[in-house]
């Protein structure tokens, strides 16, 4: 069982460093070594880009129920800061990390996983792929995600106000809101009017993440006003979108989802968790998000 704390994959274009703990993302350098990935300043947030699995956000209580049984997970679930991944594969373009389920997991979490997180380099686009596969008798519910934060500005003499985010289509979307423990209080407001940008400000993100439920687009891009878009992330297979950052903080998460946060009036049942996936015995489920840096 692997405890080394950094892998690197690279090509002549990027490197790329993994965190064996969570299996975060922890940099992206050009050949210029320019620096794409939030550096996790600990003051500010402490983390590069965690995994969500089995749950995306918070419970309410911390707690769920299944078939009458009451169950805890921590916020984002527990890939992230989680030191028992196994390297399976590790080569110049490829790292694929495993964690499977045990009799610990079993107590919070009660099916039989086996999650599998691989990260391909290609060119200058970097694949994040998921594989959750159910070993149990019985049908197995979860969510996942990404939540990897770009560095933003990308060099010291430009201003977070001078970047923007881009859709690839206008979209006519609601922001979904969430109170102080991080659920969705039921409200929504007007983000997006026939629009495909939002100006970067760190005033954007004093509620909190900016949640897209029925978006369009499957591609966003951070891009600087002046000098075009810098990555782009292409989030095909996932149904939720969420934009954050701290106030203070110089990054931008881009966050595609399968699943959401809980409700504040949810009974915890966690098979009407909304966004919740099922996958039965002996199937395996996949998704993917992609990276391209320009």
């Amino acid at each position: 069982m692997s405890k080394s704390n950094k892998y690197t994959i690279q090509n002549e274009h990027l490197e790329i460093v993994i965190q064996g703990t969570g299996a975060e993302i922890s940099s992206i350098k050009d050949n210029d070594g320019l620096e794409y990935i939030w550096q996790a300043e600990p003051k500010i947030w402490g983390s590069h880009a965690p995994v969500l699995f089995p749950i995306i956000g918070a419970l309410k209580n911390g707690t769920y129920t299944y078939k009458g049984h009451q169950y805890s997970i921590s916020k984002h679930g527990f890939i992230r800061n989680n030191n028992n991944l196994q390297v399976v594969t590790h080569s110049k373009h490829i790292l694929q990390l495993q964690y499977a389920y045990n009799d610990e997991t079993l107590k919070n979490y009660p099916f039989k996983f086996e999650f599998t997180i691989s990260f391909v380099l290609r060119g200058k686009s970097l694949e994040v792929l998921y594989q959750v596969k159910n070993h149990d008798d019985k049908e197995m519910l979860f969510s996942l995600g990404g939540h990897p934060a770009f560095k933003c500005p990308l060099k010291a003499t430009e201003n977070y106000h001078d970047y923007v985010l881009k859709f690839e289509h206008k979209e006519n979307s609601k922001r979904h809101l969430i109170d102080k423990n991080g659920l969705q209080n039921g409200q929504s407001r007007p983000f997006l009017t026939n629009e495909d940008t939002i100006e970067l400000q760190h005033s954007i993100f004093k509620d909190d993440a900016l949640i897209f439920k029925d978006l369009k687009s499957r591609r966003i891009s951070l891009a600087h006003k002046t000098k075009g878009d810098v990555l782009r992330v292409s989030f095909e297979d996932f149904d939720y979108l969420g934009l954050w950052a701290k106030t203070d903080g110089n990054f931008v998460c881009i966050e595609p989802w399968l699943g959401i946060t809980d409700h504040v009036d949810t009974n915890g049942d966690f098979e009407n968790k909304e966004g919740i996936l099922t996958l039965g015995p002996g199937k395996t489920f996949k998704a993917s998000f992609t990276i391209d840096i320009f």
